[in-house]
């Protein structure tokens, strides 16, 4: 049997469910849409995929070792209270289903999901990364490691990366260093668009190695001296939102491959979920039960 490693970004998908999915309050009067709506999301996924081995990473707390890099770097600021309050149900609904659980507090999701990629890509036939953010696209430069876009139910790997950005998976942080990422709070320096940052970054690679004096790019680029300038006076700037935008592959994951399998949804934890929460209906939708829970 080939194994497949499915990690998930339970942060995305609870704020698609929370924005995507109808209000919905707990018998307790708690609102519970946003955890309704993943765990309904992913019982789907696992009934449909060829998943043998699951985790979900969660950002039990927003901010990150980033925060302490960058003072601009984004925040739990204006998020919305009810969503707030449904990490640790969602969480505990990822549990109530047989799916591994990594909270994040120093890391990021992200970077948890980077790291599954670095332990295990060998390891396995494929890792599948559930999330349509663009600082995961570095992660797909190894032949066994895929993304998956669930709106559009569209995989993504290496070719997809060069074809979107103009530069493979490994110059993704460059690129957004160069190019800022709002959602993330970095503003990437002036001047250097996408079409710029690509020429560039498809020759050269990575920040560190592009010549800071725009005649030795050998390449026709508008704006060239000005954006080499730009570098010039900047380059510790671009260095560190490179930092900001390089995935962790070092997060302390305590779990072996096989503590991932997914064995199939505990009936008993699973059902005492449902009817603590009044999702009921959500009882009929396991794949498999693991009866031993």
């Amino acid at each position: 049997m080939e194994l497949e490693l499915h990690v998930i970004d339970g942060t995305y998908e609870l704020y698609r469910s929370f924005y995507g999915a109808p209000k919905r309050k707990s018998p307790s009067g708690l609102e519970v849409g946003g955890t309704y709506g993943i765990t309904a999301a992913t019982l789907g996924m696992l009934a449909d995929s060829g998943a043998t081995h699951v985790a979900a990473a969660f950002d039990s707390i927003i901010e990150s070792w980033r925060n302490e890099r960058y003072e601009a770097y984004k925040t739990g600021a204006g998020i919305d209270p009810e969503l707030w309050a449904q990490f640790p149900l969602a969480e505990r609904a990822m549990e109530a289903i047989g799916v591994t659980v990594w909270p994040m507090y120093e890391f990021e999701t992200d970077d948890a999901l980077a790291t599954a990629v670095e332990l295990w890509a060998d390891v396995v036939d494929r890792i599948v990364v559930h999330t349509p953010d663009k600082d995961m696209t570095q992660l797909y430069g190894h032949s066994n490691v895929y993304g998956y876009l669930r709106r559009e139910r569209k995989f993504v790997d290496a070719p997809d990366v060069v074809a979107k950005f103009g530069v493979p998976p490994e110059s993704i942080p460059d690129y957004l260093a160069l190019v800022g990422d709002t959602a993330d709070g970095y503003p990437g320096l002036a001047g250097w668009g996408a079409k710029s940052s690509s020429t560039v970054l498809a020759k050269f690679g990575h920040i560190e190695s592009i010549p800071l004096d725009h005649e030795e790019w050998g390449l026709t680029v508008r704006g060239a001296a000005k954006l080499a300038a730009t570098l010039r006076d900047n380059i510790a700037d671009a260095l560190l939102f490179k930092e900001l935008a390089t995935l962790r592959r070092d997060v302390p994951l305590e779990e072996s491959i096989e503590d991932l399998e997914w064995k199939g949804v505990p009936r008993k934890l699973f059902t005492a979920f449902c009817d603590e929460f009044g999702f009921t209906q959500l009882l009929s939708r396991p794949s498999r039960w693991d009866e031993s829970r």
